[in-house]
């Protein structure tokens, strides 16, 4: 006795289009033959299920299967012309779900125009270029529309005709038993046409290879990695179809005093201990050329940051800007002199914790710590 089709597609008897859809494509997918090779039950089964949509699918039968069960297509009945091997069967079922997964359902003729490729340029900048902005050219070789054929791939004077084989559309299609199956048509590719008499140029392909120049606009504050893209500077599509698109990969070069992150800079300074120990200032150029003063306060440590405001690198597309910070970095003298040296073990007598509070505080806790433990 035949299932009932409802229970078939585990679906209620109120089950609209959608619902049945879904649950045929997941039923369809865990039973296809191709998923279970030599499982006749397996096979049974997806012929079950095949059925029983192609009849909720269609409101008619639907309708008549809702009355009169399987009898509606029993004896000639409305279903009995509407087997799988019909117009509209099984193959054509099996597209309509199916399409997205299997290359797009029914193709359409194109020509044999295809799409061409994107390409990806790398480019380095230094970070005064990304400072201030920059345009720039690059060559870049690429595949570009052949100017013989106006990239038909066809000999001047002559056009593409239609392939024979799959009669223009692209796909042949073969019965094998229960089921239609379609294929990529052999002769043409897919594509639908043939060309018989190729051009000399580009040897039917519908492009050849140049060296380009293009201008690439790189804006003031782009950060290392973006990447900026130029649509339809890729590469020229096969038999007049449409170009790709052409990707900039941007990376910005290591600096040799400035250092980024995000819309800020860091600068490392050297200062002598002398300067740090009594205070004074210092002029450093920052990227827009400028020059800037910053004032060393007595007694500054080592590793001591200072913030230049609205001195670091623009937003963007912002009318915003970073900031610098410029850190200290405390220089002990080398190669002392005679009497250097003697000033220095003379200050060195003189000095007290107050000068070196922080050496001084460190080895103190140090010791106490210990002889806590000591003690117990």
């Amino acid at each position: 006795m035949k299932a009932d089709f409802y229970e078939t597609l585990s679906v209620s008897r109120n089950a609209d289009e959608k619902e049945l859809k879904a649950a045929f494509r997941k039923l369809a997918m865990q039973y296809h033959p191709d998923r279970n090779p030599g499982n006749p039950e397996a096979e049974q089964k997806f012929k079950e299920v095949n059925e029983a949509y192609e009849t909720l699918r269609d409101p008619q039968k639907r309708a008549a299967y809702d009355r009169f069960g399987h009898d509606a297509f029993q004896n000639g009945g409305m279903g009995a012309r509407g087997g799988f091997g019909a117009a509209g069967g099984f193959s054509d079922i099996f597209e309509d779900i199916f399409g997205d997964i299997m290359g797009g359902g029914r193709q359409r003729r194109s020509g044999g125009r295809e799409r061409g490729a994107d390409l990806r340029y790398n480019m380095e900048i230094t970070l005064e270029e990304a400072f201030t902005g920059k345009t720039a050219q690059i060559h870049v070789p690429t595949s570009v529309s052949c100017t013989e054929c106006s990239g038909s791939g066809a000999k001047p004077g002559s056009s593409p005709v239609q392939c024979k084989m799959c009669n223009g559309i692209g796909r042949v299609r073969a019965t094998q038993g229960f089921f239609a199956v379609e294929r990529t048509c052999p002769q043409c590719q897919g594509r639908g046409q043939i060309i018989e008499d190729p051009c000399g140029k580009c040897a039917g392909q519908g492009r050849t290879v140049e060296e380009r120049t293009l201008s690439v606009n790189i804006p003031a504050g782009i950060e290392d990695g973006t990447r900026i893209r130029l649509a339809g500077e890729g590469e020229a599509g096969l038999r007049g179809g449409p170009p790709g698109d052409l990707y900039i990969f941007l990376s910005i070069k290591p600096h040799e005093f400035f250092q980024r992150d995000g819309a800020d800079l860091y600068c490392k300074v050297p200062i002598s201990m002398t300067t740090a120990a009594l205070g004074g200032s210092f002029e450093v150029t920052t990227l827009d050329g400028t020059q800037t003063r910053v004032k060393i306060p007595e007694g500054s440590q080592n590793g001591r940051q200072f913030r230049m405001r609205g001195k670091g690198m623009p937003v963007l597309r912002q009318s915003q800007v970073g900031d610098l910070y410029i850190q200290i970095a405390v220089e002990t003298p080398q190669n002392l002199t005679k009497r250097q040296r003697e000033l220095l073990e003379e200050f060195e007598k003189i000095s007290s914790s107050d000068n070196s509070p922080q050496s001084t505080g460190f080895f103190s806790r140090m010791k106490d710590f210990f002889e806590s433990f000591s003690g117990d």
